[in-house]
């Protein structure tokens, strides 16, 4: 039996990666990439079996097998880790020194690789960063003279230069001029007003810290809140200690005439503070509607003093859980059974138990609502752990279940200030009208603890909410998915038959804030100087504009002045009765010279009808050119018939939006501000209003924070710089970016 003679194509060395393809064309051979092929030999042993051998010991290794391919890790390693013996020997023999398990290194392939080598080592370029790294982790100064970090530092370049105290201190000092230079720059480019917030730290020496926070929207419409200040106050407690870090603030970044709000927390302010910041004020910067915007307390502040006192209301029930929680997590053996007694009683809680941090009440809030949903098993411990004998009774757990319920409330209230990104005014109002109506409503419960728990509360927040609602239903009503129907709903809820009278004073308060910005948009009033020969000469913000004679009917004397009719709504002038007297003389002369204008021009046109009707039209056609030649004048005529409505009214009288999650009210006003050029900016003005004074870190802190012994043993300049530019640099402030877009969310 003859065997068929199948045609063998060759084969090319692949490397590991290379898949064998049956497809291969005969006259086309790859290329050789390993390096090892440098150092072996294919060799076909049998169909469909090809194996690499080594040049120098001639052994032979697996390469292609059917359509397996071995690859060629195993080549490389026969020869770079010296398993070749005719390889080792020679390399030994040559060297001397190696050893055998560094013999030979293969020829290996050139890679391209990074320009790192070439870039300079630049000093001035590292100290900056080192600054930056200080700024940024609040790393002390002196951390550039630790051997450690200059032995590290120095590991990583050998050229580095450690720097000295003074010389970081100054680059941190320089780092921090620069970025003010860039944020003072683009606070002069915003077009409305900014607004202040106010908090005090005090260090261990009783020394106060007074930290500035600013809060505005830009030109973008975007909402932008930075630290502008620190400024050290020798004597906290004084009456004046604000009043000199504010006039400090509004000198340093030019804001005289552009201050709209002031928010601090009223729990280191007083009746005498507050009057001397708005004495300040009424010399330094306009009132806005009677300056009920002027002074604000801080929501989380108050918000926190609500759930300590709930707390503190039922702290012995509190302290049970407390300790019981303490019982099971401090005992391995304890936590073991308590977690084997939920798993029998299987409780369907996700929620473990942990020991609360009582300088933060949202911990607490937090371990107690996980003990709650965890009750069955304290209860069922007792039976399991002898020892453990302070178990709580069901009615200890119906009243931590009932304080959960306004600690939830409070939280969920105050979350706000927690997200990513500030919200605008107007999301406030919502969280502070729910909790005035949820309190309002329990603290006429039939419980008599519900009641006895939330009618303390409700008196502290009635305070609140009466210096604040106005400010807050006029924020709501800058958004057009609530406007005033909002406000009239909750306070309907809220005030009941009352409402009414309320909700008026809302509607009052927001036309007589817009008619101030109408009038801060007109243009002075123009007043006239007599000159010595008799001429008027026009005077407008003290500069001489137009030069006119005199009537001839003398309505202009020595002692009058001519005075403009406006159309919007000024103050009444009182006049003598001499200058009535002569208001009305002139009046009848200048109106007998329009009767007998009237009665010259009406004659010239009798006679004109008379000479149309002797001379017929030679133009048959009535209308002139395209007949639209006095459509305009047609509509001016029928619009000034009506009562033209304000842009408020307009925004008012229109339908809501509807009202979507992600609805971005910064955004709706930016689109909309060419048909509401007033009013847009009345609400950029109104929408960037702050209502907390603290970061988002410290919302839920029981304790103020003090400023620590190292920062207070800094120059002053030093500490400013500091804490100001690592607000700027964290947050990526408006010097750094304008990307700040906050988004109302529900």
């Amino acid at each position: 039996m003859e065997t068929a003679i199948i045609p063998v194509t060759p084969i090319t060395p692949t490397d590991n990666n290379d898949l064998v393809s049956s497809e291969v064309q005969p006259n086309k051979r790859r290329r050789k990439k390993s390096i090892v092929w440098d150092h072996f030999t294919v060799e076909t042993v049998g169909d469909g079996c090809i194996r690499a051998c080594c040049n120098q010991c001639k052994k032979s290794f697996a390469y292609i097998t059917g359509s397996k391919l071995a690859g060629t890790s195993h080549l490389k390693r026969h020869i770079a880790l010296g398993i070749c013996p005719v390889s080792r020997q020679r390399n030994q023999q040559a060297s001397g020194t190696k050893t055998a398990n560094a013999t030979y290194e293969p020829r290996k392939r050139q890679r391209a690789t990074p320009g790192f080598a070439n870039i300079p080592f630049n000093q001035e370029r590292c100290n900056h960063e080192i600054a930056k790294m200080i700024i940024m982790h609040e790393y002390p100064l002196h951390i550039v003279e630790h051997p450690g970090f200059i032995d590290f530092a120095r590991t990583l370049q050998p050229q580095f230069n450690m720097v000295s105290f003074n010389t970081i201190q100054g680059d941190c000092v320089a780092m921090y001029l620069n970025e003010k230079q860039r944020l003072l720059n683009f606070i002069n480019e915003i077009p409305g007003r900014i607004s202040l917030t106010l908090d005090l730290r005090i260090s261990n020496q009783t020394v106060g810290y007074v930290f500035i926070t600013g809060q505005f929207i830009d030109m973008e419409w975007n909402l932008h809140r930075c630290l502008l200040n620190v400024v050290m106050v020798p004597s906290p407690d004084s009456d004046c200690a604000l009043q000199q870090a504010v006039v400090s603030c509004l000198s340093d970044w030019h804001l005289e005439n552009r201050l709209f709000t002031l928010g601090l927390d009223q729990s280191f302010s007083n009746v005498n503070i507050n009057q001397n910041l708005r004495a300040l004020f009424s010399v330094r910067n306009p009132y806005m509607l009677h300056g009920q915007f002027l002074i604000g307390n801080c929501f989380a502040r108050v918000i926190s003093l609500l759930a300590q006192e709930a707390l503190w209301s039922v702290g012995e029930t509190v302290k049970k859980i407390r300790d019981s929680v303490k019982f099971v997590k401090t005992s391995d053996t304890h936590e073991e059974t308590f977690f084997g007694l939920k798993e029998q009683l299987k409780v369907p809680s996700m929620k473990d138990i942990f020991i609360d941090d009582q300088t933060k009440w949202n911990t607490t809030y937090d371990m107690l609502a996980a003990a709650c949903e965890l009750k069955q098993v304290f209860l069922c411990l007792e039976t399991s752990i002898p020892d453990y004998n302070i178990a709580p009774s069901m009615d200890d757990w119906k009243q931590i279940e009932i304080l959960c319920t306004y600690l939830k409330l409070f939280f969920d209230a105050v979350s706000i200030l927690t997200g990513p990104t500030y919200p605008n005014a107007s999301a406030f109002y919502h969280e502070v009208s729910k909790v005035q109506l949820e309190l309002t409503h329990a603290a006429m419960s039939n419980d008599p603890f519900i009641s006895n728990l939330t009618k303390p509360l409700k008196e502290k927040f009635d305070r609140y909410w009466s210096d604040c609602f106005l400010v807050l239903a006029v924020a709501v009503v800058m958004d057009p998915r609530f406007k005033m129907k909002l406000v009239e709903f909750s306070f309907s809820r809220i005030y009941g038959d009352d409402a009414g009278m309320w909700i008026k004073i809302v509607d009052d308060g927001i036309h007589e804030l817009y008619l101030e910005y109408i009038a801060q948009a007109l243009p002075p009033p123009e007043t006239f100087v007599e000159e010595r020969n008799g001429s008027i000469i026009p005077e407008q913000n003290g500069g001489v504009i137009l030069k006119t004679e005199p009537p001839e009917d003398g309505y202009l004397h020595e002692e009058g002045y001519l005075q403009e009719e406006q159309t919007h709504e000024a103050a009444p002038q009182e006049l003598s009765h001499h200058e009535v007297a002569h208001q009305e003389d002139s009046h009848h002369d200048v109106a007998h010279r329009e009767v007998s204008d009237q009665e010259v021009a009406g004659q010239e046109i009798t006679h004109q009808e008379e000479a149309s009707q002797e001379v017929p039209s030679q133009d048959p056609l009535i209308s002139i050119g395209d007949g639209l030649s006095d459509f305009e004048v047609y509509i001016s005529e029928i619009s000034g018939s009506h009562q033209m409505k304000s842009e408020l009214d307009q925004y008012l009288e229109e339908s809501l939006l509807p009202r979507v999650q992600d609805f971005d009210i910064l955004g709706w006003w930016k689109l909309n501000k060419t048909k509401y050029p007033t009013l847009s900016r009345m609400a950029s003005d109104i929408l960037s209003m702050p209502f907390s004074t603290v970061g988002p870190d410290s919302v839920f802190d029981t304790e103020r924070k003090k400023m620590d012994n190292y920062l207070s043993s800094l120059r002053p300049v030093t500490l400013e710089a500091l804490i100001c530019a690592k607000d700027w640099l964290q947050y990526g402030g408006p010097s750094q970016s304008c990307d700040a877009n906050v988004k109302m969310e529900f």
